[in-house]
């Protein structure tokens, strides 16, 4: 079998480029022929706005010249499905969320729009779908569609064991720096905390601007950037608490998953996609989106209560078993082979 898999990222910490990563590894040790086209190979204009944009066209213009035979094309997300159509075989389309969605919450409602009719016409193209989001499905399935829900994985063997405490008190945050990320609330977050309690941010993206402001006028807010995963991993290990103010995810947050691996206490929005694996009390301190004074409060709860924080996390490593890419792997083959 040789697939061809089209995403727009492949590399960093982002959702999408960490399940790219895992299903490329998990394919490639199972003695499947793997080709990438990704904006790491490809020509994309590094603007906001625009990356997507050239990546759809560079992409396109790459695959028109193909001469290689695929049985397997597996498009990530809508921007790759205009590539996706100059080659034949099995056409395999992920949707990670509501693309149109985040586009409108990101770019306002005319890229909203324009955003919907790609997502119609790649729902259209794609021979199979699937979707880490149980909302994704529920959405599809009232279009007329079937959508078949995989959840994301992380590889266990990957997470660094060494363990990376900064201070005493140390909460972190890990993912991109953008509204749909629940970024602006974080802001809000750090200015109201106690300054004993040190809350280190990790990624890039539009708002990193707003986050470097505020880390430079605060003694207990430390943006550290982009770091790899072998940096990445120890420092949430070394946390008390992974906190995640998302107002939108496509699945369930891949950073999360590690953070259950890493037997770190999840602080995190309850959002419809994440209910399977984050249950109130349980495996995570759950609270409504955009509600401060309710992240304020888990943040002084987890951070006074270290049996609270302990069974929680020992909770959230049991259950976070299920995601292997072990497990999860198999599932895709299942649908490369059998769909």
């Amino acid at each position: 079998m040789r697939i061809l898999i089209i995403s727009p990222t492949q590399s960093g910490i982002g959702g999408i480029a960490k399940q790219v990563q895992g299903l490329l590894k998990f394919l490639l040790i199972n003695n499947i022929q793997v080709d990438v086209i990704s904006s790491e190979n490809t020509f994309t204009v590094p603007i906001r706005g625009f990356k997507n944009l050239s990546f759809m066209l560079s992409s396109f213009i790459k695959t028109k010249f193909m001469r290689k035979h695929y049985d397997v094309i597996h498009a990530n997300n809508p921007v790759s499905v205009i590539a996706m159509k100059n080659i034949n075989g099995k056409k395999v389309l992920t949707l990670w969320g509501s693309y149109a969605e985040q586009v409108k919450l990101l770019h306002g409602n005319i890229a909203g729009k324009l955003s919907k009719k790609l997502e119609d016409e790649s729902l259209k193209t794609a021979h199979i779908i699937t979707t880490s989001s149980s909302m994704i499905v529920k959405y599809c399935s009232k279009l007329g569609y079937i959508a078949h829900f995989i959840p994301d994985a992380i590889d266990f063997d990957e997470l660094p064991k060494n363990i990376d405490r900064q201070y005493e008190k140390q909460i972190i945050y890990v993912g991109r720096l953008s509204k749909e990320k629940g970024i602006l609330q974080l802001l809000e977050i750090c200015k109201k905390l106690p300054l004993d309690i040190h809350l280190l941010i990790l990624g890039t993206g539009p708002e990193e601007k707003k986050i470097k402001q505020l880390s430079s006028m605060s003694q207990n807010v430390h943006y550290l950037g982009y770091q790899p995963k072998e940096k990445t991993i120890p420092l949430i290990r070394g946390s008390d608490i992974l906190i995640q103010p998302s107002l939108m995810e496509g699945g369930i947050n891949t950073t999360i998953l590690e953070a259950m691996a890493c037997n770190t206490s999840i602080l995190a929005t309850l959002l419809e996609d994440q209910k399977d694996v984050l249950r109130h009390m349980d495996t995570a301190f759950c609270i409504n989106p955009k509600s401060t004074s309710e992240f304020l409060k888990g943040i002084f709860e987890l951070m006074n209560d270290s049996i609270l924080r302990s069974n929680l996390s020992k909770n959230a490593y049991l259950e976070v078993q299920k995601y292997s890419w072990n497990v999860i792997g198999k599932q895709y083959l299942e649908i490369y082979e059998n769909h």
